[in-house]
């Protein structure tokens, strides 16, 4: 098969699909105006970060799959992809351990006011006593709103820390992951709001979909107490940014950001968010999945995945259950 590469991939993967026949195009700066002009003749599309448009899947005429090196799907057009018979398919999981990283480093950095930290000393600042000031985790209540994968994975970190872990009590909880949150003693609440006024410490693990768009606005952080950290490493979409932002005006709500509603399309260039702004925020660039552990092991997986496409078989699906097209 021929499949585009339109991202960051490694090359030892990309010289494994090639020894297994496969003719692999590497374009990693590809943008996603020029992904349409360059689709044309691929059975296959590998991407990270790039939008994959209703004008690429509809210009893809050779086109039959689609794979999200990650797990989050809102930036292909699966409506398009779904008309047009293109499998989208993920690679779920295989980031949760770099994205629980991160989300912790931000829980970490907010509680010891580490940047601030580093940037009085590079100035030549001395403030011992303002930052000697930190609550610390231990003992701390923190709620993970989404235990899948990722959201485990920090539960695990954060009850290795001490914290005492609670979520929203689910009936169809996958039986790995429930007996993984027994095992660390989660404590259950009925709801979100219940959730938000039990703990201070919020970390969403959530996709963007119908259902959570906008789940942090004005009417879950009346709930939150005074000084609650709110961690997003999902996306941005979740939050409202607005009533954030008036919540940590008004309640001195902290927030550790690695997402955002407007982010750039490219892995440079500007960004102009008032919410990134705010001294209340920590934030980063996107990177919860970027470490060479978990791009090495997603990596692994589209290899596995482009070679069970070709026997018939298609993995992680998310739009799409007949078999590929011959």
């Amino acid at each position: 098969m021929k499949v585009l590469i339109a991202d960051s991939f490694p090359e030892n993967h990309r010289e494994r699909l090639a020894e297994r026949g496969h003719e692999c195009v590497f374009e990693p700066d590809l943008t996603a105006d020029e992904l349409p002009d360059r689709i044309a003749d691929f059975d296959g599309l590998v991407v990270r970060s790039t939008v994959v448009s209703a004008d690429t899947l509809q210009r893809g005429e050779s086109l039959r799959f689609v794979i999200r090196a990650g797990s989050g799907t809102n930036t292909i057009d699966k409506e398009t992809a779904t008309e047009r018979g293109v499998h989208v398919c993920n690679v779920p999981g295989r980031n949760a351990i770099a994205v629980a990283e991160l989300a912790f480093g931000l829980l970490l950095a907010l509680d010891r006011r580490i940047p601030d930290n580093v940037s009085d000393l590079r100035t030549g600042r001395w403030d011992k006593r303002r930052y000697a000031k930190a609550r610390g985790i231990f003992g701390r209540r923190i709620g993970v709103v989404g235990l899948g994968r990722i959201g485990m994975a920090f539960a695990e970190r954060a009850a290795a820390f001490g914290a005492e872990v609670h979520a929203v009590a689910k009936s169809d909880r996958d039986p790995e992951l429930a007996a993984r949150a027994d095992a660390i003693g989660v404590t259950y609440v009925d709801d979100l709001a219940a959730l938000a006024r039990t703990c201070d410490v919020l970390s969403f693990h959530l996709p963007a979909a119908s259902g959570t768009r906008g789940l942090v606005d004005r009417e879950l952080l009346a709930e939150v107490r005074p000084g609650t950290i709110i961690l997003n490493t999902s996306r941005g979409e979740i939050v409202d940014e607005d009533a954030l932002i008036e919540a940590m005006d008004a309640k001195g709500v902290r927030a550790g950001l690695d997402v955002y509603a407007d982010e750039p399309g490219r892995s440079e260039g500007e960004i102009d968010s008032k919410l990134a702004r705010h001294p209340n925020v920590y934030g980063t660039h996107h990177i919860g999945a970027s470490t060479e552990q978990a791009q090495q092991a997603i990596a692994e997986e589209v290899v596995r995945m482009v070679e069970a496409y070709e026997a018939g078989d298609v993995l992680h699906c998310v739009n799409l259950d007949s078999e590929p097209a011959r």
